[in-house]
C-alpha cells in the first residue's frame, strides 16, 4: 500500500448456509451491524428482510414458521431437511455498495427486492419470482417436527458430515 493511501473499503457481509446458522445460537460480535437478510438458494431468492439486527430477525422467522406467523420460517420447515442446504446472507445497509441509496435501509431493502424479485416479498416486489418445482410451497404440511433441538441436531449431524468429505 502507497504511503498516504486508505486500505480498502470492506463490505461486511455473512454468507453461510442454513444447517451452520442453526447452530449458532448468539449473534457473533461482527455480526451486529448487519441489519439486511437474503433467504435463497444457488438459482433464487426467496426472500429479503431488514431488521435492526438481522440475526435476531432471521431466527425469528425460523421460530414463528413452526406456527404459521412468518412464511419465510413455513417455507423453510415445509422444505426439511432440502432447505439445510439454503444460503443466508446477512449485510450492512452502511456497506459501500450502497452508497447511492445514502444507506437507508429501507431504500436499500426495496433496491434488493427490485433486484432480486424475491418468491416469498409481496411489498414492493412487482412480479416475485415463482417458488421452483423443486420445492413445497410455504402452506404445505411441515416435513420436519417441531422440535427445533432435533433439527438443529440434524444440521449437527449434516455438518459434520459435509466437513468430513474429502477434499
Amino acid at each position: 500500500m502507497n504511503p498516504g493511501s486508505h486500505p480498502p473499503l470492506t463490505d461486511p457481509k455473512v454468507t453461510i448456509s442454513l444447517k451452520r446458522f442453526l447452530l449458532i445460537e448468539q449473534c457473533p460480535e461482527t455480526w451486529r451491524s448487519l441489519d439486511l437478510y437474503l433467504f435463497r438458494d444457488d438459482a433464487v431468492v426467496f426472500y429479503v428482510g431488514q431488521s435492526h439486527l438481522a440475526f435476531a430477525r432471521v431466527w425469528q422467522h425460523l421460530l414463528d414458521g413452526f406456527k404459521g406467523r412468518s412464511l419465510v420460517g413455513r417455507f423453510v420447515w415445509s422444505n426439511w431437511p432440502t432447505s439445510m442446504r439454503f444460503t443466508l446472507e446477512l449485510l450492512s445497509s452502511q456497506s459501500a455498495q450502497f452508497h447511492a441509496i445514502g444507506h437507508d435501509v429501507t431504500a436499500v431493502e426495496q433496491s434488493l427486492i427490485a433486484q432480486w424479485s424475491p418468491c416469498l416479498n409481496v411489498t414492493h416486489n412487482r412480479q416475485p419470482t415463482p417458488i421452483p418445482p423443486a420445492y413445497r410451497l410455504p402452506n404445505a404440511s411441515l416435513r420436519c417436527g417441531r422440535s427445533l433441538k432435533k433439527l438443529i441436531r440434524e444440521a449437527e449431524r449434516a455438518v459434520r458430515l459435509e466437513d468430513n468429505q474429502p477434499g
